[in-house]
């Protein structure tokens, strides 16, 4: 039985690349377009804030209708407005009298693809029968990592070898990876969520939980831990180390991507031999640790290597917090899923802008942004130890959240 899910799960990494494509592709791009299109760098940093608020508001209306189509109908219409977003970026932007609004149009119809991937890969490969959910769910998201990696790389290639005017045909190549793999998302099984075919939670029921809140905060914690570091680490390489924005793009972004992949990777390949709230725990203390080091080490070299040590304590904690919910929470469902992946994004929004906005009161001092920062991965421990807490409480007959 479980055999017949393999498919399945690797259509979901599959899954989580191509939302790495809609998210990574474009803006190797800006400058291209700012100079080919004319258009203001305004407006082109508007493109980014746009693709994330798409998936915010994805995030928060799902919860009422992918159950009504299904997961299956769903994921096919995730890759579909993935790949039509991709094809249409080459088309739009040349037919329509204002170039801004068409590629506008075509990053609003992939962003709502990748909203819904995120909103749905997840929950699927937590639903396939596994001896180890823990494991599946941390290989998952290396892809993720692994997919912004082959993105930079093989773009970089391809743009050096044919010259970036051809981005058209390489974008309408990636749009062939959404396709292929909504095909297979027609054919492969698909658990139902709750394991006796039952609903889940409804919106209301789901936010009278304690525990629940609990979890959100984590999961904004996760994805602010994460890029608050993750978003400046190339500027940190370019002012601290005087070198181009392709190199530093290299040494700092690509690093910390990599080694949040590979602890990721680590985690899906040993993870029935390591205790998920144990990892999380020192995880988060490397990551406190990080943080200082990128804030006071007196090198600019040792503060990039503290970014990209970073990537490698933040890998398990998205996941992870998944993880968690899913086992506290078995009947929390599309709408658990679904507000945990905005709280999720809502974190990574709200990380690099905390860091921006202090290093801005500093004059434009990172490190001092850096710092403030570290009130993410403090607060993510602190809700791994109340959960633990509240366990062990219910261990002895009290009522726990968690």
């Amino acid at each position: 039985m479980k055999n017949q899910y393999n498919k399945t799960i690797t259509a979901c990494f599959v899954g989580y690349i191509v939302q790495a494509v809609v998210n990574n592709f474009t803006p190797l791009l800006f400058l291209f377009f700012q100079r080919n299109y004319h258009i203001p760098f305004s407006q082109i940093t508007l493109l980014v804030t746009f693709n994330f608020g798409i998936q915010l508001l994805v995030d928060l209306v799902s919860v009422g209708f992918i159950d009504r189509i299904g997961y299956r109908a769903s994921v096919i219409l995730a890759h579909a407005l993935s790949a039509a977003g991709l094809i249409l970026l080459t088309v739009l932007p040349e037919i329509l009298p204002v170039p801004f609004v068409g590629i506008l149009a075509a990053v609003m119809i992939y962003a709502i693809g990748g909203g819904l991937l995120e909103v749905l890969v997840s929950p699927i490969v937590e639903a396939c029968p596994s001896d180890n959910k823990e494991k599946a769910m941390s290989m998952l998201h290396s892809f993720y990592c692994w997919g912004h990696a082959g993105v930079v790389l093989i773009s970089t290639l391809f743009f050096y070898a044919a010259g970036i005017e051809n981005w058209k045909i390489l974008s309408v190549i990636w749009a062939l990876i959404p396709i292929g793999n909504a095909f297979v998302f027609a054919k492969v099984p698909i658990a139902p969520l709750i394991e006796d075919g039952g609903p889940g939670l409804e919106l209301k029921e789901l936010l009278k939980i304690r525990v629940f809140w609990v979890l959100l905060v984590m999961m904004v914690c996760a994805g602010a831990s994460e890029q608050a570091v993750s978003q400046w680490a190339s500027t940190f390489a370019e002012k601290g180390l005087g070198i181009s924005k392709t190199a530093g793009d290299l040494a700092g972004p690509m690093a910390f991507a990599v080694l949040m992949g590979a602890s990721r990777l680590f985690y899906g390949k040993y993870g029935h031999r390591i205790h998920l709230e144990r990892f999380m725990v020192y995880s988060s203390c490397l990551c406190i640790l990080s943080y200082l080091g990128i804030s006071f080490l007196p090198l600019p070299q040792l503060s990039l290597i503290a970014c990209a040590v970073c990537g490698l304590s933040v890998g398990i904690m998205w996941p992870g917090t998944f993880s968690k919910a899913s086992a506290v929470l078995p009947k929390g469902g599309t709408a658990m899923f679904a507000l945990l992946a905005l709280g999720g994004d809502i974190g990574c929004s709200a990380g690099p802008t905390l860091v921006g906005m202090v290093s801005g009161a500093f004059g434009d001092d990172l490190k001092m942004g850096v710092l403030a920062g570290i009130v993410f991965p403090v607060m993510l421990l602190a809700g791994i130890i109340l959960c633990r807490k509240q366990k062990e409480d219910s261990h002895n007959g009290r009522k726990a959240v968690c």
